[in-house]
C-alpha cells in the first residue's frame, strides 16, 4: 500500500479518529450499555470520524506516513488509548454515585444484596446500581454525551493526529481520579451516614431502657425505613451535584490524557 496517495491517507485519518471515538464509546457507561447493538456503536464512529476528518490538520501526519508501518500501528494504539481515557475518567460521577450507593448500602444493611451489573458484568450492590443508574439518566438528560462528544473534538486540538512528543513525566491522573470519586462519593453518603449513627444512638437507648424488645429485628427494618426517606428527599440535592460534577470531569478526562502528548 502506498501511504503516499491523498486517498490512503485520508482513509488512514478517517481511521485514526474513528479509534478514538470507538474507545470514547467502549470506555464511557453512556454509550457501552451492552443493549446497544453493536453495529450501531460502528456506524456511530464511523459517522463521526466522517464528520471529524475535514476539520483535522493533517500536515503533522506527512512525516508519519513516510515512515514504517511499525509507527503507524502505535498511532493507531494512541488515538485508542486516549478514546478510552477520555471516556473512562470523564465519568467520574457516575462511578463516585455507584461508590455511595455501596456505603449506604452497607450502613442500611443491604450490603448482601447484590444485583448484576449489565456494564461491567460483575455483582454490584443493588443501592450502588440505583444511583448508577439514577446519576445515567440525569447525565444523559443534560446533555453529558454531548459535551463528551466536544471534548473528544477539542481533543484533536490538544492531542493532534501522529504528534510524536511524548510526555511520560505528566501524571496520567488516575491516583487522583480515584481520591475524586471516594471524595464526592463521601460527599453524596455523608448525610445517609450521620442519620444512621443517630439511628444507632437511638437503638442503643432502647435496647437499654426496653430490653425485652428485640432491636435488632427492630433496627434492621427501621434503618432500611429510614434510609429510603432520606434518600427520597436527598434526590433533587444529589441531582444538583451531579450537575455540577458534570463539567469538572470531562476537564479532568481531558487534562489526564495529556500523557500521550
Amino acid at each position: 500500500m502506498n501511504f503516499q496517495e491523498p486517498l490512503v491517507q485520508y482513509l488512514f485519518v478517517i481511521f485514526l479518529s474513528s479509534l478514538r471515538f470507538l474507545g470514547m464509546t467502549i470506555a464511557s457507561p453512556a454509550f457501552s450499555p451492552p443493549s446497544y447493538p453493536v453495529p450501531l456503536k460502528f456506524l456511530l464512529v464511523l459517522l463521526l470520524s466522517l464528520i471529524v476528518a475535514p476539520m483535522l490538520n493533517v500536515s503533522d501526519l506527512n512525516t508519519l506516513f513516510e515512515s514504517n508501518i511499525i509507527l503507524l500501528i502505535l498511532a493507531a494504539v494512541r488515538e485508542f488509548f486516549i478514546g478510552i481515557g477520555i471516556g473512562f475518567l470523564a465519568s467520574l460521577p457516575l462511578y463516585a454515585f455507584q461508590v455511595a450507593g455501596g456505603f449506604l448500602g452497607i450502613q442500611m444493611g443491604l450490603g448482601m444484596v447484590n444485583i448484576m451489573d449489565p456494564f461491567s458484568e460483575t455483582q454490584v450492590s443493588i443501592l450502588g446500581q440505583l444511583k448508577f443508574m439514577l446519576a445515567l439518566w440525569f447525565y444523559l438528560k443534560w446533555n453529558g454525551h454531548l459535551l463528551l462528544f466536544q471534548s473528544l473534538v477539542q481533543s484533536f486540538k490538544l492531542l493532534p493526529l501522529g504528534v510524536w512528543k511524548w510526555s511520560w513525566a505528566i501524571d496520567p491522573g488516575f491516583g487522583k481520579w480515584l481520591a475524586q470519586v471516594f471524595y464526592l462519593a463521601l460527599k453524596i453518603s455523608l448525610p445517609f451516614a450521620g442519620a444512621m449513627v443517630l439511628a444507632d444512638i437511638g437503638l442503643g437507648f432502647v435496647a437499654r431502657t426496653v430490653p425485652q424488645m428485640n432491636v435488632f429485628v427492630l433496627g434492621f427494618s427501621l434503618k432500611i425505613l429510614l434510609g429510603m426517606l432520606i434518600l427520597m428527599f436527598m434526590v433533587p440535592l444529589l441531582v444538583d451535584i451531579l450537575q455540577a460534577e458534570i463539567g469538572k470531569a470531562i476537564v479532568f478526562g481531558l487534562e489526564g490524557v495529556l500523557i500521550w502528548r
